[in-house]
């Protein structure tokens, strides 16, 4: 374990965040699996999630964006966001920290679940043309997890790094909700271009 871990063996906002993050996660993928079993049993069901023409998520379950692997990506989000609930928790109850393969597998798994999440804005905004609003639930925590995550590794060396990017990162990871910000708002300008969603669904 490197010096940086020793200092900062239990980062205990990170781990509250991941219990949080992981509660809402697993709730918008429950919520999103509900609804494709309604779909599956009446494909013309009227969702929980279906608002307008901008906003739904039958477009996108329905679509083979959707099941990526085989089968619908809300499993997907069920087990990934237990998982990250139940790091949050051994963080939390770990006294001396835990060891670097741990935060190097976690941090794989976060790394994957964002490009994951960038493939489906993508997907969402120039072919699908509509939002997901579980889906969305799901993004907006994804974001924030993958900054949290992949800084706290970067800084306390868990991810080698030289002593100065090593700092800057540590700079960084203090800025993680202002970061979190920027990406939403790349998110929403992106939406905007794609589909006028300012004038769809307030004027």
């Amino acid at each position: 374990m490197t010096t940086a871990s020793r200092l900062d063996p239990r980062p205990r906002l990170l781990a509250i965040w991941l219990i949080v993050a992981g509660a809402i996660g697993l709730a918008a993928a429950f919520l999103l699996t509900i609804d494709k079993l309604d779909m599956l049993r009446d494909p013309n069901a009227q969702l929980t999630c279906s608002v307008n023409v901008l906003i739904g998520c039958a477009t996108n379950l329905a679509s083979w964006q959707g099941s990526l692997l085989g089968f619908p990506n809300p499993l997907l989000g069920l087990i990934g966001w237990t998982a990250t609930i139940a790091a949050g928790v051994a963080v939390l109850a770990s006294r001396g920290g835990l060891s670097r393969w741990f935060w190097i597998a976690f941090n794989a798994g976060v790394v994957l679940a964002l490009a994951l999440v960038v493939f489906l804005i993508t997907a969402s905004l120039t072919a699908l043309h509509i939002l997901c609003p579980w889906c969305m639930v799901t993004w907006a925590v994804t974001i924030p997890t993958f900054w949290g995550v992949t800084l706290y590794n970067l800084k306390s060396g868990n991810i080698p790094l030289p002593e100065r990017a090593r700092r800057v990162c540590a700079t960084l990871y203090g800025w993680v909700p202002l970061i979190t910000v920027a990406c939403y708002a790349i998110v929403a300008v992106l939406a905007q271009v794609q589909l006028d969603w300012i004038h769809r669904a307030f004027v």
